[in-house]
């Protein structure tokens, strides 16, 4: 059970820091501080909040990883209905993280695209191939 809280933990510090940088971080923020106990959400998310801004600005986010990493185990080793809420965490704001990383691929087919075209998430490739 401690391996499952640890890589578990670990996940979500990953999770957590990752979305530092994205827009989801305004929902998650709250939703993250809130694991570690409703008295004490508000304080977590001030501190989160200023996580953010040291990883934002060049601060060494493996190592904020690594720290969440350690709060998140003890939480959830204090409220073993943590996990579950974490579990919920992760699997809306990393999904395809348990089996691996979630691929999407887009394809337009054409010299002249005339509309919108939205893609969120970690964008690890991009091919532009005009005129293919």
């Amino acid at each position: 059970m401690e391996a499952e809280i640890v890589a578990l933990a670990t996940s979500g510090a990953t999770t957590l820091v990752g979305l530092m940088a994205t827009e989801l971080w305004t929902q998650a923020r709250g939703r993250f501080a809130a694991l570690f106990g409703r008295a004490r959400a508000e304080a977590m998310a001030e501190e989160l909040e200023v996580v953010r801004e040291e990883v934002l600005s060049g601060g060494d986010s493996e190592a904020a990883a690594s720290e969440w990493a350690s709060r998140l185990r003890r939480a959830l080793a204090a409220d073993p209905q943590a996990a579950a809420a974490l579990r919920a965490l992760l699997d809306e704001f990393a999904p395809g993280e348990a089996g691996g990383p979630a691929t999407v691929q887009n394809t337009v087919n054409a010299r002249t695209f005339h509309g919108t075209v939205i893609q969120t998430g970690r964008i690890g490739d991009m091919r532009i191939n005009p005129g293919s």
